[in-house]
């Protein structure tokens, strides 16, 4: 994008006239209500927003109520706040309230370390974030249609843009008619050529956009299988270190962590991090080191070959390395409550599901789970839903929530915390309509109103492909290193003359990072962290094969 518009608002023109830079195009105002003047022409010239700066301190609108107003017009435009060091804690609220991307203290000299590195950075994210109002890619579907969510979820978290249309209403429908279809027959995919596709595999969609799905190679020096923050990491350091890298994720990458409305504690950005803008990140990097990533691949079975170590593949290939990093990470443990599963996808979702929040607007979302994941999700749906119930089994959240996003939940009026309180059963008639909650300590129950259920409890590795080759607790995450010597051998089957290094699993030269691994640190920094250390630990076992 050439000269991509900023709008900078602050009443003292100096600070306006220093943001400028002769690279961009600038449009100055003095205050809000001018700069709002000046953002509907830009609207009504059909120009697009990058970026919007403005002065905390102003008269009549400060730079959060402007800014707030703003969104309804360039909502994908990237928000700045500019404060003096008194004003931080206000900025830093505004993170909650605006989505706020950065905030700078003035003054910013020089402007080339604390101005500049910041914008360029910001343009760049707006640049990669698709504009659903110049997609091509076009979805069909029943709002309560559990393939219609998985068609729109997979494009989404491979950030993949697409337009979202009902069945039933009227470009849908003829859409649907051009197509020779029903809404019995959604979800339908229309592909830039025009082309309908009727409940896509994940794979037909992938390759509609542009995804890799298939090996160009039959033979690598890394293979990594799982696309979350351990398995890119090791992806990214394992391609710029000159190996031949190939990563296998079976739906999009990004795992659970890319499913993150916010990540506000990983190290380096303080104003937090979505999911998917880290996932982009470190995937672009990844590929621009050399690293080949294949998307909707699922891995079936890994066998040992003499000194080669093999990935079947369920579309019945396979990929051959010298090494591989098993980086699955782990799932959302599933409900067991009565009728729950028939709504998965139609008011039952397991994880953040970000695509679905628009359309909680002015309702009551649940949320059952304690942990990280639930608190962000509860903090992002709080923007758009009536009031967000969270449903904690024990009686608060300190026992493993980060003290940060308690805070944060305290202060949004519209969050409700249920202590000693479990999903047992939901009802509906087509999608969840109703749910019934117990008291986890008297087993009393009460039925309410309910169309939105977020469940992120649990921990499952998914393992299962590896039963019998790999060593696993009783849990089924993956053992490695020192826990596979701990009563005083090694493993069974092993025959080098050293133990298992940290990561090494108990077949040599399969390694394990990330949540998959037995006794791991559930963070992101640590998953990432760990695919680094196993590419450290790649080079070491190659050097003594």
């Amino acid at each position: 994008m050439v000269n991509p518009t900023i709008l900078s608002v602050d009443d003292d023109p100096a600070v306006s006239r220093a943001v400028a830079r002769d690279r961009y195009r600038i449009v100055r105002a003095l205050s809000g209500g001018d700069a709002l003047d000046a953002l509907r022409e830009i609207k009504l010239r059909g120009d697009r927003l990058a970026l919007m700066l403005a002065d905390y301190r102003m008269p009549h609108m400060n730079g959060i109520e402007f800014l707030e107003a703003a969104m309804d017009l360039f909502p994908l435009a990237r928000r700045v706040l500019l404060t003096a060091y008194s004003d931080t804690e206000a900025a830093i609220d505004a993170i909650n309230v605006v989505d706020l991307d950065h905030y700078l203290l003035k003054p910013w000299s020089p402007p080339e370390q604390h101005l500049y590195p910041v914008i360029d950075n910001l343009l760049e994210l707006w640049q990669t974030t698709p504009d659903p109002g110049e997609t091509q890619i076009r979805v069909v579907g029943h709002r309560w249609s559990a393939p219609s969510f998985a068609v729109r979820d997979f494009l989404t978290r491979s950030l993949v843009p697409y337009r979202w249309l009902l069945s039933d209403e009227p470009e849908g429908q003829r859409l649907l008619a051009a197509a020779g279809l029903t809404a019995a027959d959604v979800p339908l995919v229309v592909t830039p050529e025009g082309k309908p596709l009727v409940s896509p595999t994940e794979r037909e969609l992938a390759a509609q956009a542009g995804l890799s799905t298939l090996p160009a190679s039959d033979f690598y020096d890394l293979a990594v299988v799982g696309g979350g923050p351990a398995g890119l990491g090791a992806a990214v350091y394992g391609a710029s270190e000159g190996l031949r890298t190939i990563l296998v994720e079976e739906r999009a990458t990004g795992g659970q962590a890319g499913q993150s409305s916010r990540i506000e504690n990983y190290l380096g950005f303080p104003d937090g991090v979505s999911g998917s803008q880290l996932t982009d990140r470190a995937r672009r990097q990844a590929l621009k080191f050399g690293a080949e990533i294949l998307s909707a691949q699922r891995v079936v079975a890994l066998e040992e070959a003499g000194a080669g170590r093999v990935l079947h593949l369920g579309s019945e290939s396979s990929i051959a390395a010298h090494t591989v990093v098993l980086a699955t990470g782990v799932s959302y443990r599933r409900l067991d409550g009565t009728g729950l599963e028939e709504f998965a996808g139609a008011g039952v979702f397991y994880g953040s599901a970000v695509t679905e929040a628009p359309s909680c607007s002015g309702q009551d979302v649940y949320i059952v789970g304690g942990a990280n994941s639930a608190g962000q999700a509860a903090v992002h749906f709080s923007r758009y839903a009536r009031r967000v119930h969270v449903l904690v089994r024990q009686g608060d959240l300190t026992r493993s929530m980060s003290s940060y996003l308690i805070d944060q939940i305290s202060g949004i009026d519209a969050i409700e915390i249920h202590p000693w309180t479990e999903v047992s059963g939901g009802a509906g008639d087509g999608h969840l309509q109703r749910l019934t909650l117990r008291d986890s300590r008297s087993g009393a129950e009460h039925t309410v109103d309910a169309s939105w259920l977020f469940v992120f409890i649990g921990a499952e590795p998914r393992t299962q492909w590896l039963e019998g080759v790999v060593a696993r607790d009783e849990h089924g995450f993956v053992v490695t290193g020192p826990d596979l010597v701990a009563g005083g051998g090694r493993p069974a089957g092993w025959q080098l003359p050293r133990d298992p290094y940290h990561l090494e699993s108990s077949v040599p030269g399969v390694f394990a990072a990330g949540d998959v691994r037995s006794s791991s640190v559930k963070r992101v920094a640590s998953a990432v962290g760990e695919g680094a250390m196993a590419v450290s630990l790649v080079h070491r076992y190659l050097e003594a094969q």
